[in-house]
């Protein structure tokens, strides 16, 4: 530990190392239940990319691993620590180096905010799409580790179709640069794309080039209510199999809805089952909102509301928006799942989920992009309860089970991390857990990238 420390504070300044055990605790793991977590040796919060390639080489020395962290929103325990790391917390590395209106990029460190970023790229006409539900928190480079999503995925996908390039420090504190920032660009193996999702697991992101939009016209939002989980998924279907391509396409069942009302009184419709938001950032939007309308009702929606104003639309995103947050206070403790499924499929995995909820006689609220068949139950329960958080477990597992099932995916954004790690091996099959290990070994070899993650 002394020698550790040492080291360290012969390339960092004094205010880069924590090692008071007290705050060091506080950086111990994300927001994900039911995921072990160690204690540090020590926190370091680097502000330049040269600090980042002392901290490597010095952890490569002595065999030290290491945790790169951003704000520690996620839900899967990718950044808690193990016993004796080093975190490495990436938030004060925070500047946006760079926007170009021409070639449509920006240019950040890992500790940037997505808001923050979104809003100054706003101010050049230029729109920075992925928007995850914690995005007044979430850093980029957490975005980037964790291949996050968000709401707007139904139309502009999800970040790993954003970051052209990437500047990263490997294990042993070289410094590699990958992918580009020209429009297209198809020299040798796609890199980028490699460290998108590996969660920490092949190096430390210190610099990313993202792909920016035009700013698109204010979204209108259409809130539909159902009778069923199933009636809102029919109308799910239809949407799609017609052509739309609405800016947000989401789902709240009942569970959800009073959840939100609870915490914020948001007056939504309470006796509907399911409440169905569709959003279009067209030069129409209204019309497309007539046209999906119409399309709900069909379906055999009870209430079709479209907004009028924009003021109206931010109304309903912020009650999605707040929905995994007004399910934390249902119970003291959550899970919450992140299952992904064909959009065709989406019907039986929400029903199928409030089956497991009765199953195990417990609240779990589905809120879903439904646009991208990517739902999240959260499981809530009674952390002191040893029996209710035995079922909560185990109702998660099954929910899990139930999506690869249905030919999905037991992740569609927050990543695997601690929480889903013999999960993993189930959904990818022996030859490919055998290349992905195999690739973890070609850039960390000796294993001290955040270890105990994915694998």
């Amino acid at each position: 530990m002394d020698d550790l420390l040492e080291r360290l504070r012969a390339g960092l300044p004094a205010e880069a190392l924590i090692t008071d055990p007290d705050v060091t605790a506080s950086y111990g793991n994300d927001m994900a239940s039911f995921c072990a977590a160690g204690t540090p040796a020590v926190v370091v919060l680097p502000r330049s990319v040269e600090q980042v390639r002392h901290v490597m080489r010095t952890a490569t020395e002595l065999r030290v691993p290491v945790v790169p962290q951003g704000a520690r929103t996620g839900l899967s325990g990718a950044a808690n620590a193990s016993d004796g790391c080093i975190v490495l917390s990436l938030t004060k590395m925070d500047r946006i180096l760079e926007i170009s209106p021409v070639d449509r990029i920006a240019v950040v460190e890992p500790g940037v905010v997505n808001a923050v970023l979104s809003r100054a790229v706003g101010e050049h006409g230029l729109y920075y799409p992925p928007d995850p539900s914690s995005w007044e928190m979430c850093t980029i480079g957490g975005n980037i580790g964790t291949a996050s999503g968000g709401l707007c995925c139904v139309k502009y996908g999800v970040t790993a179709e954003y970051v052209l390039g990437l500047t990263v420090v490997l294990a042993d504190g070289r410094l590699l640069k990958t992918g580009r920032r020209t429009a297209k660009g198809v020299a040798g193996y796609d890199l980028t794309r490699l460290f998108v999702g590996s969660e920490g697991s092949l190096g430390i992101v210190v610099e990313a080039v993202l792909a920016l939009r035009p700013q698109p016209p204010a979204q209108l939002v259409l809130a539909a209510e159902f009778p069923s989980a199933a009636t809102a998924c029919d109308a799910v279907c239809a949407i799609m199999e017609r052509g739309h391509t609405p800016s947000l396409l989401e789902i709240m069942d009942r569970t959800t809805v009073r959840a939100v009302n609870e915490l914020a009184n948001m007056g939504l419709p309470e006796t509907t089952e399911a409440l169905l938001l569709a959003a279009f950032d067209t030069p129409d939007p209204a019309a497309d909102l007539a046209a999906v309308g119409a399309l709900c009702e069909a379906a055999g929606a009870t209430e079709v509301v479209p907004a009028d104003t924009v003021a109206e639309s931010e109304l309903l995103l912020q009650a999605r928006r707040m929905s995994l947050t007004a399910l934390e206070k249902v119970k003291s403790a959550t899970m919450i799942d992140d299952v992904c499924v064909p959009r065709s499929k989406l019907g039986a995995m929400i029903e199928g989920t409030a089956a497991v909820a009765e199953k195990y006689d417990l609240t779990i609220g589905v809120c879903a992009h439904a646009g991208d068949g990517n739902t999240h139950p959260v499981v809530c329960f009674d952390h002191l309860d040893p029996d209710e958080s035995r079922r909560a477990r185990e109702s998660f597992d099954e929910i899990m089970a139930l999506g690869l099932e249905l030919g999905g995916t037991i992740t569609g954004e927050h990543g695997v991390g601690v929480l889903k790690k013999e999960w993993l091996a189930r959904e990818l099959g022996p030859v490919s857990l055998e290349l992905q290990r195999g690739i973890k070994q070609t850039f960390d070899p000796l294993g001290i990238l955040n270890p105990g993650k994915l694998f």
